[in-house]
């Protein structure tokens, strides 16, 4: 989105006094409330009670044709933007398409937490809530935001029910700002944790399926497509033109999408900013008309991010006039128009006979239709399904304690040497907590966040542990310019243990702002180095941040003797580290993104391709395609326990694949025959899929819970294939000494597949392995 607020507080502010001021601020930034919830139809309202769109019993799509037709040119173009107003001759309120949920409803735009809901749940940054790599996880956590956005409408401190949530886009790029609020760089686990999401929010089951037409809450796929640059090396969002391969585009950009629409069955897309191969997304028929409605039969409305639909012809020089933008986004299946550009613009594109009435007309229907499925126009919201849901339903124990659990289960043990960690909690007496992310609340919630139920920083949760427990800031902020290295120094020779909390924050990586290094910011690294030579015993190092950081230096340092990332951990973030340190949980998660050096910085930002090129040097990208040195890789994560593999059944060696109806095998660039996943029916594709059971042993001496992740890769890369890349993950909780048994499902034409130059799914013939953690069982693909 184009609109972002940050706040930047003096280093001689209190923090308490901070907080204070932040909120106020964040609850002063809208309108007043609403005395009661939105909504059309009231039966006490003879005038539309009786009519067509207001009659329950017929079809939404007959409701939202009745309703379109009633209107006038000027009311249908008012209802094409954001802030849509009320229509008063037809008793139709005023809504607000944009609201916020990214991990707990954000107290922005159409939400407002300043009455009888004056705070929500807040979950951790959605790129640590994805290295829990728990899919059921991620469901109850938006089975929650969905329940609180309902109840905040419901007591008419909301202005709608659409929530532009989840944000899909592969965090292709290390520097990227907004890689945080994804689910990481996997396209396979964006899709997965999309389709939890969009099923939790909108009151679907978690299998799917059982929704229908009604939704407790409206999600949105974001960004439509290719979107992962805001702002590095004078190259904005705004004017990017994204230059993608067909290669790329289908097993890379596009695969969270389409998952998100065909299997979450999400009612809402926004296209991005940018342009991808020239056209800008929003302009783009092809990608919002053809692939997401047509292909993948998305049924929905698509939303411009904001003032996208200025750029089409203000700033990508794509359209030569406004109007012509207004015809652009509308005939390329574009619905509403985050901003004022098709307000200010589309009368007189229809009178200048650019735009037809028609296309106008078919984005009110779909507008509209989503307002009717989210149940505000059958009358008072509050009689009907999830019209019960209301403040006893906010910030309650159990979801409090789901935002506790998901900063456990996603906190990532990185080393612990000489098994340094957990700390005893009888022999600890002194511990030194020193960090400027240490005792800062708001740094805990990342972007995108609303007023959490309460705050638990990392120095307040250590203390709960160690009553002797003292804190220094060390640096003035994340940029560490200034550091007092001598008197944190002086600080850790006195006392028994010592934890660093370090890392970045929003002044570092955030929307519109993108990393230019991937080190630690300023003097962090001296100061981390001195107090651990300094400190009596090995030092504790936990590192937040949204995106990887090369924090070699701590790695390879053996007064560094734990390393924990804690990612942006949420309202409950600091109970979680204490946990964590003193042993109470034992730690699981794993690193949604490949940790890269510093010198990655090399490699243009604006350079979209995924796979490597050895003939330039290029190192390609992700864990599924990087050739080059890693800090830490993708899925790496330590635990309390040692967890060890076995394959104890895998249903076929050899897998056969050629069809009785197919043509005959072709052959790549490199001589080895491949089979079209197309030509491959669904039913055929299934029968041949291969079960795999995994055997997992808890060798160490405490419960814990573990995520299990299977790869397959080619015994020979060829043509472009991964790596390797991910078929699943499943997560197990296991006693000390307990072995547990995990199934997968491989079906080869989903998960041994790869895209050809030209952008179809193929299957290779060849050797091949299934990898978990270090252990590999091959088998051979013949086509």
């Amino acid at each position: 989105m184009a609109s972002v607020f940050f706040f930047f507080f003096p280093h001689t502010m209190k923090l308490p006094m901070f907080a204070a001021i932040f909120f106020a601020v964040l609850s002063l930034t809208a309108a007043a409330s609403c005395s009661k919830p939105l909504y059309a139809c009231d039966s006490s309202n003879s005038l539309t009670k009786t009519l067509p769109f207001c009659k329950t019993s017929l079809s939404i799509k007959k409701r939202a044709h009745d309703l379109v037709s009633r209107l006038t040119l000027n009311e249908k173009i008012l209802q094409l933007v954001n802030t849509a107003p009320a229509i008063p001759r037809l008793g139709i309120p005023a809504y607000e398409w944009w609201s916020e949920a990214l991990h707990g409803v954000a107290n922005r735009h159409g939400i407002r937490l300043n009455g009888t809901i004056k705070a929500v749940t807040s979950f951790p940054q959605v790129i640590l809530t994805a290295a829990t790599f728990d899919a059921d996880l991620w469901y109850r956590i938006a089975k929650v935001i969905g329940t609180e956005a309902r109840a905040v409408y419901n007591v008419g401190q909301a202005k709608g029910l659409t929530f532009w949530a989840p944000n899909i886009n592969v965090f292709r790029d290390p520097r990227w700002g907004r890689g945080q609020e994804t689910p990481g760089e996997d396209p396979t686990v964006a899709g997965i944790y999309s389709v939890a999401y969009v099923r939790g929010i909108q009151g679907d089951s978690k299998k799917g399926g059982k929704l229908g037409n009604r939704l407790k809450a409206s999600a949105c796929c974001k960004h439509f497509t290719a979107y992962d640059l805001d702002r590095w090396n004078g190259i904005t969002r705004y004017v990017f033109d994204a230059e993608v391969t067909m290669q790329d585009m289908a097993d890379t950009y596009q695969p969270p999408f389409k998952n998100c629409v065909e299997k979450g069955r999400s009612s809402g897309i926004m296209c991005a900013y940018n342009k991808v191969n020239g056209v800008p997304s929003c302009a783009d028929h092809h990608l919002l008309t053809a692939t997401a409605r047509r292909e993948w039969k998305f049924n929905g409305y698509i939303v411009s991010d904001c003032d996208a639909v200025s750029l089409v012809h203000e700033t990508h020089n794509y359209a030569k006039t406004p109007e012509d933008a207004v015809a652009d986004v509308l005939r390329a299946g574009m619905d509403v128009n985050c901003g004022s550009y098709l307000k200010e613009n589309t009368e007189s594109a229809v009178e200048k006979n650019v735009v037809a009435v028609t296309d106008v007309d078919r984005a009110l229907h779909n507008l509209f239709s989503i307002r009717m499925r989210l149940g505000l126009f059958d009358g008072n919201p509050t009689k009907l399904p999830f019209g019960h849901i209301g403040p006893n339903q906010v910030c309650t124990r159990e979801h409090q304690d789901l935002a506790l659990q998901t900063a456990r289960d996603g906190i990532v043990l990185l080393k612990n040497s000489a098994n340094l960690l957990p700390l005893s909690k009888s022999k600890t007496h002194s511990l030194a907590v020193i960090g400027h992310n240490a005792d800062n609340p708001i740094m805990l919630i990342g972007n995108y966040a609303g007023i959490p139920c309460k705050f638990v920083t990392p120095f307040q949760g250590l203390k709960s542990y160690v009553k002797e427990t003292i804190y220094h800031k060390g640096c003035n902020w994340a940029n560490c310019t200034d550091a007092t290295v001598d008197e944190a120094v002086k600080i850790a020779k006195s006392v028994d243990y010592v934890v660093l909390v370090m890392g970045l924050d929003q002044t570092q990586e955030r929307e519109d702002f993108d990393r230019t290094h991937l080190g630690l910011p300023g003097k962090q690294d001296k100061l981390i180095a001195e107090v651990a030579k300094a400190a009596k015993r090995p030092v504790v190092l936990v590192i937040l941040s949204g995106g990887p950081v090369d924090i070699s230096s701590a790695k390879y340092n053996e007064k560094v003797g734990s390393i924990l990332w804690a990612g942006y951990p949420g309202q409950a973030g600091g109970t979680a580290i204490a946990e964590i340190i003193f042993g109470d949980h034992n730690p699981g998660g794993r690193l949604p993104v490949t940790w890269y050096p510093q010198n990655f910085i090399k490699v243009p930002m604006t350079d979209m391709r995924m796979r490597a090129d050895s003939s330039s040097g290029y190192p390609g990208r992700t864990y599924r395609f990087y050739t080059g040195p890693k800090v830490y890789e993708f899925g790496y994560g330590l635990s309390y326990s040692n967890f060890l593999y076995k394959f104890t059944s895998v249903s076929e060696n050899k897998l056969y694949l050629s069809h009785p109806t197919a043509t005959q095998p072709a052959k790549n660039s490199d001589s080895v025959r491949y089979t079209l996943v197309s030509k491959l029916d669904k039913k055929f594709c299934e029968s041949k899929a291969m079960n795999v059971t995994i055997g997992v042993r808890n060798e160490g001496e405490m419960a814990g819970k573990h995520s299990v992740l299977l790869f397959v890769k080619p015994k020979k890369p060829v043509n472009g294939s991964p790596l390797k890349q991910l078929v699943g993950f499943k997560k197990v909780e296991m006693n000390a000494g307990d072995t547990s048994e995990v199934e997968f499902l491989l079906n080869p034409c989903e998960h041994a597949s790869k895209a050809n130059e030209e952008g179809l799914m193929v299957i290779d013939e060849g050797s091949y392995s299934l990898v978990v953690g270090d252990v590999e069982r091959p088998f051979d693909i013949f086509v």
